[in-house]
C-alpha cells in the first residue's frame, strides 16, 4: 500500500437515459472520446456498470476540469446519458497504482 499527499481523484457516473439502441448509436463517439482522455493521461479506468445502465469512470483531476471532460462525452452531449461527477482526495492506494496518481 502507498500513502498519498491527498491526491485529485474523480469518478464520473454515466447513467444511461434513453433505449439502449440509442445508447449503442453513440458507442463509437464515446469509444472515441474514452480513447482521447486516456491519451491526455486524465482516465485511469472505464467500464460499463453490471447490469448496463449506465458507466463508470475513473480519472486524475479535480471535479471542476473532470465535470468540464464530461460535458464533451457524447452520450452526455446526444443526451442519452447523464453524467455525475464526485471528487475524493486520494490517500492510499495500492502501490501499482500510486505512479499514476502522484
Amino acid at each position: 500500500m502507498a500513502r498519498l499527499s491527498a491526491a485529485p481523484v474523480c469518478v464520473i457516473t454515466l447513467t444511461y437515459v434513453a433505449p439502449i439502441e440509442a445508447v449503442d448509436a453513440q458507442m463509437a463517439a464515446h469509444v472515441a472520446w474514452l480513447e482521447a482522455g486516456f491519451e491526455e493521461g486524465l482516465l485511469l479506468i472505464a467500464g460499463r456498470q453490471v447490469p448496463r445502465t449506465g458507466g463508470i469512470i475513473l480519472c486524475r483531476g479535480h471535479r471542476a476540469e473532470v465535470e468540464a471532460f464530461a460535458a464533451t462525452d457524447p452520450f452526455v452531449t446526444s443526451g442519452v446519458a447523464t453524467a455525475v461527477v464526485t471528487e475524493m482526495a486520494a490517500s492510499f492506494a495500492a502501490d501499482a497504482l500510486a505512479p499514476l496518481l502522484s
